[in-house]
């Protein structure tokens, strides 16, 4: 057995800490300084993850290893299994010719680059969010901008910037449940709480969004649609947090953010239309990395492009995704018979190997296994997959072989999330994890100000909000008391903090590239979204410490 010490280096959390940003250190240098593919870096920190764990720690090598392996699973079932069959249903409509209408159908709602980037990665984005998360809206909407002609390295910049705001009540509020499970606090009180943060990133980010397609001059000429969006979407996520339903809270505000801008669009365009160089020349823009991007049959569709597309036509285009929509929302709405049916097939088993005591003398809950095969958002989505076929008129035959070009399309990813998560949980269960955590919770009233950069933080390794909650929620609560802070809101502040290390996680970086056809380029998309990052963050410092003082404490619950 192992028992977790937090300060193993002359009982001092301040030098253990040292120690235990190590890992860190070496991804992020790799990654974002030296511009090593993201498989490597990830499998460097790695190696010195465990080496801290042996060496500093005193964790015995097969413990150290279990986890490792444990990681390594996680990051293939429920992780990739989501991406591989999100990116599956992709490229079937593109090789069924049927992403050419869709990519049409945007077209004629807006054919201006900054504009479809609010539409699909933030509203659209938040809505996969809201049914799905685990790195689907990023695959999803990413692989939609490239198909409408974006930049892959913009692409992939943007849609993981947008997945922000949504991220907290994503999965039908999946973190804020996780939160309310390991602090022992009502979900409708942190529910609250959130809707009290959240929502001015959802002020901004759409802005920001519009920056990164078209810099000063787009924030200038489409600033309406991105206020709009961002403006119907905050006050929809803090109405629905606050007074109706934490579980609908991304699905109302998603829908509510489209249909603003659409609504605008109908009496109000920009005074230019930035479009893509590839749409201008009327040509077709091909997705890096995949021979099925190159199907006849999309060419095929192509060369019908002057015929206005049917309404019919247009149905089957959008079926995937309206079927995606349709099968999640089944799933998840609790008093239909589907949840239950689903929940029931789940089975959980302890990591062969494992058997480690946290410092009060309890099992980690990552030293469970969770095999949810049955309820998972990949396995939805396989599902969705299964269904579209038919729709778009594909054989049994081509759709199989499409599924594997998917699987060899994002090989790269594949091992990267693997090495990611086996860092993650090795950091976790030997106790590095929490070492930081607790030295930043010694700060005192000041806390106040890193709460959210705790859960920043644990985003950043683990690439989850529900993750960061279970490991920091309880530690965040327990700080706050100590400090006479008010427990709530550092627990909310785990959360809205953490969405804003999604755009850095390894893994969600690794799905974007994979996404755009940039696996193994995942250091220069981290290097456009950082800037991005540690700006929101502080903000959201200092949202959070006024909500601790005086000065903003009306907005606390």
């Amino acid at each position: 057995m192992y028992k977790q010490v937090y300060d193993p280096v002359a009982n001092s959390l301040g030098w253990s800490t040292v120690f235990a940003v190590l890992p860190l250190v070496t991804l992020f240098v790799l990654l974002g300084g030296l511009k090593v593919k993201a498989q490597w870096a990830a499998l460097a920190s790695l190696a010195v993850a465990i080496l801290v764990a042996l060496i500093v720690y005193s964790m015995p090598v097969g413990q150290a290893f279990d986890s490792a392996a444990e990681g390594a699973v996680f990051g293939l079932f429920p992780i990739m299994w989501i991406v591989v069959n999100a990116i599956w249903i992709y490229n079937m409509t593109r090789e069924s010719g049927h992403f050419a209408v869709l990519r049409r159908s945007f077209g004629r709602v807006s054919d201006d680059e900054r504009i479809q980037a609010v539409l699909i990665a933030f509203c659209f984005g938040a809505l996969l969010e809201a049914l799905a998360g685990f790195g689907t809206p990023v695959a999803i909407s990413a692989v939609m901008l490239i198909a409408l002609g974006f930049q892959p390295i913009k692409a992939a910049a943007v849609g993981l910037v947008a997945n922000t705001a949504p991220v907290a009540f994503g999965a039908i509020a999946v973190p804020i449940t996780t939160l309310a499970s390991v602090t022992g606090m009502p979900e409708k009180d942190l529910g609250s709480m959130v809707g009290r943060q959240t929502p001015l990133l959802a002020l901004v980010v759409p802005l920001i969004l519009v920056a990164i397609v078209d810099g000063r001059r787009g924030i200038r000429q489409t600033w309406p649609a991105a206020v709009a969006g961002g403006l119907a979407f905050a006050i929809a996520q803090f109405a629905c947090s606050n007074y109706v339903s934490v579980e609908l809270t991304d699905i109302v505000a998603s829908l509510v953010s489209a249909g603003a801008v659409v609504a605008l669009l109908r009496v109000w365009q920009p005074s230019e239309h930035l479009r893509a160089p590839e749409m201008a020349a009327g040509g077709r823009p091909a997705m890096a990395g995949g021979s099925v991007a190159d199907s006849r049959f999309e060419q095929e569709a192509e060369r019908r492009a002057e015929t206005p597309d049917s309404r019919g036509t247009m149905l089957v285009a959008y079926a995937p995704y309206l079927i995606i929509i349709v099968v999640f929302a089944l799933a998840q709405i609790s008093w239909l018979p589907f949840k239950d049916f689903l929940d029931h097939r789940t089975k959980q088993f302890g990591w062969p190997g494992l058997d480690i005591l946290n410092g009060k003398g309890k099992a980690p809950t990552s030293e469970t296994f969770k095999f949810n095969w049955a309820n998972a958002a990949g396995t939805l989505l396989l599902l969705s997959g299964l269904l579209t076929i038919p729709v778009l008129r594909l054989t049994a035959a081509r759709a199989a072989r499409t599924w594997v070009a998917s699987i060899v399309q994002l090989r790269s990813a594949i091992l990267t999330v693997a090495a990611v998560l086996s860092l993650a949980y090795v950091m976790n269960l030997s106790g590095q994890t929490i070492t930081i955590g607790q030295w930043l919770a010694g700060a005192g009233a000041a806390f106040a100000l890193l709460s959210p950069l705790l859960g920043w933080f644990g985003v950043a390794v683990t690439g989850s909000d529900t993750s960061s909650n279970s490991l920091f929620g309880a530690l965040q609560v327990a700080a706050a008391h100590k400090a006479n802070l008010s427990p709530t809101l550092m627990a909310a502040a785990n959360s809205s903090g953490g969405v804003l290390g999604k755009m850095v996680s390894p893994q969600n970086l690794a799905i974007g590239a994979a996404a755009v056809g940039m696996a193994g380029q995942e250091g220069e998309i981290f290097r456009r979204v950082i800037g991005w990052s540690i700006i929101l963050i502080v903000v959201m410092c200092v949202l959070v410490y006024l909500q601790s003082t005086s000065v903003l404490s009306w907005m606390v619950v």
